[in-house]
């Protein structure tokens, strides 16, 4: 009863749907548009040449590429009789997916250390978080999530698949491969929970570590005008790792009993394209020097 599969037919659309066409697209080009002005931002204003914006560039990076991997085949099917992507596309979909969302773990724990060693090491801050560490660890963040992806991509192309391959989802991911498969997923299973631990659950615990040592620090300032100014350039970077691992636990860390494809598809959506046209928009709002940028920009 195994064949080999060349396409998969994504069940998360019923038929063409104009008005997803319109939304999806929508968010699209927010995301692409405030994801962009961050970009362009932290290039051209010297105020915001630093460590800080220097990471939430490649967080900005990270997000145009999050949605490119995904929306654009969205939108070519949400207009399609029937939703379907090639078995090497969805593959390469499922590669750059997991790339950017095991670089994006790493990358925000590397961006919650940045605000520790500034606001709790001020003295040793300029050595501690030199251009060179900043690019090592940039370039680390980038190398980790590709690795990672390239396990689970490998182990994806040992799966194999009965008859007619459908897919609960309207795009490639991990999850709904195993659920599709029909030979043994153990080996996929084990490494999705294996990266759940090392590549989220990991950096997710640095992060708390250190923003309870930043809070420590920012109760202990003397001046209430410091302690403002330093709540404030946490804010924004708290509230952006608050809601990507949530989506992102919800979304690879979904209980057997008890699954809803139609909610499984509405938080890979919300961990996947929603998240990615919030985080410039949470930034804008909660970074009084990102908004004095675009201030002057305008």
């Amino acid at each position: 009863n195994q064949t080999h599969v060349t396409e998969f037919t994504l069940l998360g659309f019923s038929h063409g749907q104009p008005f997803l066409f319109v939304l999806f697209l929508a968010i699209y080009l927010a995301t692409l548009l405030g994801n962009s002005a961050i970009l362009a931002l932290v290039f051209l204003d010297p105020h915001l040449h630093s460590p800080m914006y220097f990471f939430l560039s490649h967080l900005s990076c990270l997000d145009i590429c999050y949605s490119s991997v995904t929306v654009p085949k969205i939108l070519a099917n949400a207009l399609r009789p029937q939703a379907t992507i090639s078995y090497r596309g969805c593959l390469a979909q499922m590669f750059f997916l997991m790339w950017c969302a095991g670089t994006e773990c790493v990358l925000l724990a590397v961006m919650a250390y940045d605000r520790y060693a500034a606001i709790c090491q001020p003295l040793r801050y300029a050595h501690a978080m030199s251009w060179g560490v900043c690019v090592a660890a940039a370039t680390g963040c980038w190398l980790w999530g590709m690795l990672d992806s390239a396990m689970h991509t490998l182990l994806a192309t040992r799966l194999s698949f009965c008859r007619a391959a459908r897919l609960q989802h309207i795009f490639c991911d991990v999850p709904p491969l195993l659920r599709a498969a029909c030979s043994n997923t153990h080996p996929s299973e084990v490494a999705l929970h294996a990266a759940s631990i090392f590549v989220g659950l990991g950096p997710f615990l640095l992060v708390i570590i250190s923003y309870l040592r930043i809070l420590a620090t920012i109760i202990q300032m003397p001046i209430a005008t410091s302690r403002r100014k330093a709540f404030s350039t946490c804010s924004a970077h708290l509230l952006v790792v608050t809601l990507y691992f949530v989506t992102a636990n919800l979304n690879y860390n979904r209980p057997s009993s008890g699954y809803s494809p139609a909610a499984d598809t509405l938080v890979s959506t919300l961990y996947c394209i929603v998240t990615p046209m919030l985080n410039p928009l949470i930034y804008s709002l909660h970074n009084q020097e990102v908004r004095g940028a675009l201030r002057k920009a305008v």
